[in-house]
C-alpha cells in the first residue's frame, strides 16, 4: 500500500470484500496444500508487512520506539483507520518473544469455532512489520486462537538475528 499513489480505484476505491479475499486464502491451500500455502502466506505477509512500514516511513528514521507506539502505529496500518486486516489490543515482550494479541483477523473471520485455520498471512504482516521497525529477523508462530477457546489470536514471534 503505497501511501504516494493516493486511490488506486478511482471508483472503488482501494478496499475489497473480506469474503473474495479469504476465498484467495482458501483457494491458494487447494492449490498448493495447507503447509506450502501457509509458507506462500507467511511469506507474501511478511513482505506486505515491511513494505508497510517502509511506506510511513517508520524504518531508517533513526528513531526507537516504545511497544505502546508501535503498537499504535501497526493499529493505525492494520486496523480500523489503515488496512482492516485485524485489531491489536496489546504486545508485550517475554524475555526474547513478542507476543502480539490481535482480534477480528482476516485469516479467522467466518471460520467455524473449533477450526483448524492460523493465521498465516496476518501472522506475516506483523512478523515483516516488527523485523523492519526492531531490525531484528524473528520467527513466528500462533499459539492461541479465537477460533478454539482463546480471547485473542496470539502471534508469538521469537528473536533469531
Amino acid at each position: 500500500m503505497n501511501q504516494e499513489m493516493g486511490n488506486l480505484r478511482p471508483e472503488l476505491g482501494d478496499f475489497s470484500s473480506i469474503i473474495f479475499l479469504k476465498a484467495i486464502l482458501t483457494g491458494v491451500e487447494e492449490a498448493l496444500g495447507e503447509k506450502t500455502a501457509a509458507i506462500a502466506m507467511i511469506s507474501a505477509g511478511r513482505n506486505q508487512g515491511k513494505n508497510l512500514a517502509l511506506d510511513l516511513n517508520l524504518v531508517g528514521n533513526g528513531a526507537i520506539l516504545s511497544l505502546e507506539e508501535i503498537t499504535d502505529k501497526a493499529n493505525q496500518l492494520l486496523g480500523k483507520e489503515g488496512t482492516r486486516l485485524c485489531i491489536i489490543d496489546k504486545i508485550e515482550l517475554e524475555g526474547d518473544v513478542y507476543k502480539v494479541y490481535a482480534k477480528e483477523t482476516f485469516c479467522s473471520v467466518g471460520e467455524a469455532e473449533g477450526s483448524s485455520r492460523n493465521c498465516t498471512y496476518t501472522l506475516g504482516v506483523i512478523q515483516g512489520f516488527l523485523e523492519a521497525l526492531l531490525k531484528k529477523r524473528l520467527q513466528g508462530k500462533q499459539t492461541e486462537s479465537v477460533l478454539r477457546g482463546g480471547s485473542y489470536d496470539v502471534l508469538e514471534y521469537s528473536i533469531l538475528a
